[in-house]
């Protein structure tokens, strides 16, 4: 490849869809340090020709379900101990009233999320399960997720390395499941780095969580965090192997591309935020790399400058809650719906609301899945605007 990467040879064969190389992106990313627009304006041809001039949300509502987790990851602030005051055991009668409260917000998402395998850590979450009639986690997502079903809205469960058997269960109830790839380093796993003591974020054991949900058909959500001490290298090799994945098994539904922003109560709370200008180059690489996915960033990390990321190659800002807070990000409220709404028709796209299954995957679902969202549903298997406005 010549060095001016983006000349006519390289950009037909970008704009053709044939995948691009590893080395090959390396240095379209090295060109695009100085100057970024012509990469930034081949992803955006992708994205139009891809995706249109919509730009997708879901409306959720996030459960967080429990918070105490075996993991240890140097940047989260999820996490709580016990007898912290952001503990969270959610009892059954606290998921049912929140998700009848969900409804009449008329959210269509029950995000479900939970600490990693909390139960083979700490008592206190064992104890909470026996209280709810249960034994593991999973079990008790499941009920959950059956709850959420009756009251009409789908669940999105997010819950860490779940065994094959365990998302086979879930797969029942959930209309997509999600689990964050990160990072493919093994780098990022030793001493003195972010997941040094996070067992469940060694690439190995991500890698098989994202396979089996393949072999299992589940449209799976997944995506890396940009800013953590990663190089570029690295993070193109997590791209890739995210896109390798979608390769084997068709059923990578959306990529999430998320900033890292440092926090407080974190041992890398005085680590600078992703830088935006890098940020939004490896947003491009994305769109070059995988041209028909999905591929989102949260704009609550990026309150000021959210809607500027729709010329880089974005179609989704993933879930909003008019109603619950990022218990993930607790400092970044979401943006009002309405204030998204205006901001991406000012940028000249269309906002539409979707389920938390994409439409080109509900084929991955049971009938019986797919009749349930029937009632809310346009012609375009997207959200009718007449409920979610």
């Amino acid at each position: 490849m010549n060095n001016l990467v983006f000349d006519s040879e390289s950009l037909n064969h970008i704009l053709e869809g044939k995948n691009v190389s590893n080395q090959e992106i390396i240095e379209i990313y090295h060109n695009a340090i100085t100057d970024p627009n012509e990469l930034f304006s081949t992803a955006q041809i992708l994205r139009k020709k891809h995706k249109g001039n919509s730009v997708t949300f879901s409306k959720k509502a996030f459960f967080n379900i429990v918070n105490l987790c075996k993991d240890s990851c140097s940047y989260c602030t999820y996490k709580a101990e016990p007898g912290e005051e952001k503990l969270s055991l959610m009892s059954k009668q606290q998921i049912t009233e929140l998700l009848e409260l969900a409804k009449k917000y008329r959210c269509v998402e029950a995000l479900f999320v939970t600490g990693e395998q909390p139960e083979q850590r700490y008592q206190e979450a064992s104890d909470w399960l026996k209280e709810n009639g249960f034994t593991s986690t999973s079990e008790y997502l499941i009920h959950a997720s059956e709850i959420a079903l009756e009251k009409g809205l789908f669940p999105h469960t997010n819950a860490g390395n779940l065994n094959f058997e365990e998302m086979k269960e879930l797969k029942k109830t959930n209309v997509s499941m999600g689990l964050m790839l990160e990072n493919i380093s093994e780098r990022l796993t030793e001493k003195g780095m972010p997941h040094y003591l996070a067992g469940s974020k060694r690439p190995k054991a991500r890698l098989e969580i994202l396979e089996n949900s393949g072999k299992l058909k589940i449209p799976m959500t997944t995506g890396i965090l940009v800013g953590i001490g990663e190089t570029i290298e690295e993070i193109i090799d997590s791209l890739l192997a995210i896109r390798d994945l979608h390769e084997k098994y068709g059923n990578i539904q959306e990529v999430i591309l998320q900033n890292f922003q440092p926090k407080s109560d974190t041992r890398m709370k005085d680590e600078p935020s992703a830088d935006e200008k890098y940020f939004k180059t490896i947003v491009a690489l994305s769109r070059i790399m995988m041209p028909e996915m999905n591929i989102q960033i949260p704009p609550n990390l990026s309150p000021k400058s959210y809607q500027s990321f729709l010329s880089v190659g974005i179609n989704d800002w993933g879930g909003i809650s008019p109603l619950t807070p990022d218990f993930v990000n607790p400092e970044f409220s979401w943006p009002e719906i309405d204030k998204v709404d205006e901001n991406s028709k000012n940028a000249e796209f269309d906002l539409k609301c979707r389920f938390p299954i994409y439409p080109e995957f509900f084929s991955f679902i049971s009938k019986e899945l797919q009749d349930k969202m029937e009632d809310i549903q346009n012609e375009e298997g997207l959200v009718k605007e007449e409920y979610w406005r």
